[in-house]
């Protein structure tokens, strides 16, 4: 079997662009917690939006452009 891509979940170019629709970036789970200090937004949840997007996690603490 080939990879699985999750069907209907965006990649955005980047986090600026990921943003504009998802403030606090894109959670693979919701037990996830920012490694990277305080946010000001709560990020989206979605395992399949974070799989697509999961270049832009730069810290690999499990949420994509947290902000």
């Amino acid at each position: 079997m080939g990879e699985i891509h999750a069907a209907g979940a965006k990649k955005y170019k980047n986090c600026t662009e990921l943003n504009k629709v998802y403030k606090g970036g894109v959670a693979k789970s919701s037990s996830i917690k920012n490694k990277g200090g305080k946010t000001k937004y709560k990020p989206h949840v979605s395992a399949s939006l974070y799989e697509a997007n999961k270049s832009k996690d730069r810290d690999k603490d499990g949420i994509a452009c947290e902000k």
